[in-house]
């Protein structure tokens, strides 16, 4: 199965970088679930998290705003003006 490449930046940044099997996120459109082989995909984030499960199953939660999500290759990039991990 193949998995996803994430990147979550902020304006000063790299909040966290890694492999993953699913990511959710926020947007001004709603939530949206990306998986392996997911459709590229741009979307403005509204507030709220996102929820990262890495390889191993461990759940990493980050708030986000201001900002927007990428989705491209198997390759997530969230760039937000405000990003911070809050739990992993």
């Amino acid at each position: 199965m193949a998995n996803l490449q994430v990147t979550v930046v902020s304006a000063v940044a790299e909040v966290w970088s890694g492999e993953a099997t699913m990511v959710v996120a926020r947007t001004t459109e709603g939530e949206i679930g990306i998986l392996a082989g997911h459709e590229p995909t741009l979307g403005v984030l509204a507030a709220g998290e996102v929820r990262i499960t890495t390889v191993d199953g461990q759940k990493v939660t980050a708030s986000a705003e201001d900002g927007f999500l990428s989705v491209d290759n198997d390759q997530v990039t969230i760039v937000a003006g405000l990003a911070e991990i809050t739990s992993a």
